[in-house]
């Protein structure tokens, strides 16, 4: 039997590893990132706290509430809500992500909450359009669409962020991150509209999506030690 076999007979087991490995990366990084935020008050460290904390929410919700064996015992309506909440989540978390990297040029203020204020309602409102278009036409194109779009920008915003100031430690591992975040969404869009789901192709983009979170990890101990 292939890796592949070991793969497709347990894939919702594997699915499960994979939220758990996703989700506790993303709590390491939002534990590491609320302490640095209360030492430094930089505020863009605090919107890349959130940004893990609506991922790891994702993949907590998706696959471990989510799991199969919660969503045939709680019916079709449970399933889709979970599903409908990781779609929120991830959009969310990438909207984020770019937030902290755009904060200083749209913040004309100090605001009392980093997770709700009003240019965040722009965000919100469009991670709902996303969830409900997809949920409407039975996909994931308008999440992978905004998604390619959202790390496309960060990753032109962080290449000249870089360049700026090649000193600063994390800045390196954003931009690295920004990259290999792009490549996942992109592979992942091929994978659902183009290659029916691929099982192995499909587990090449799980790794990456661990590897892209692991980058991120790995940047931020780096950079807050």
């Amino acid at each position: 039997m292939s890796a592949l076999d070991v793969f497709v007979q347990n894939k919702e087991f594997f699915k499960v590893v994979y939220a758990l490995i996703i989700s506790l990366i993303c709590t390491f990084i939002v534990l590491k990132t609320h302490k640095f935020f209360h030492l430094s008050l930089h505020q863009g460290i605090r919107y890349l706290r959130n940004a893990f904390f609506f991922y790891g929410l994702a993949f907590f919700t998706r696959y471990i509430l989510g799991a199969p064996y919660f969503a045939n015992s709680m019916g079709i309506l449970y399933g889709n809500v979970m599903d409908s909440l990781f779609q929120f989540f991830l959009a969310t978390g990438g909207f984020f992500l770019l937030y902290s990297l755009i904060w200083k040029k749209v913040d004309t203020k100090k605001h009392f909450t980093s997770l709700w204020h009003t240019n965040l309602l722009f965000f919100y409102t469009l991670a709902i359009i996303i969830t409900v278009i997809d949920k409407v036409w039975l996909t994931y194109s308008a999440l992978f669409f905004s998604q390619i779009v959202v790390f496309l920008i960060a990753s032109i915003i962080s290449l000249f962020n870089y360049f700026e100031n090649k000193k600063a430690k994390f800045l390196k591992f954003y931009l690295v991150a920004m990259i290999f975040s792009l490549a996942a969404w992109i592979l992942n869009a091929l994978v659902a509209i183009f290659l029916n789901w691929n099982q192995l192709i499909l587990i090449s983009t799980y790794l990456l999506n661990i590897i892209v979170f692991l980058i991120f990890l790995y940047g931020v101990f780096k950079s807050t030690k």
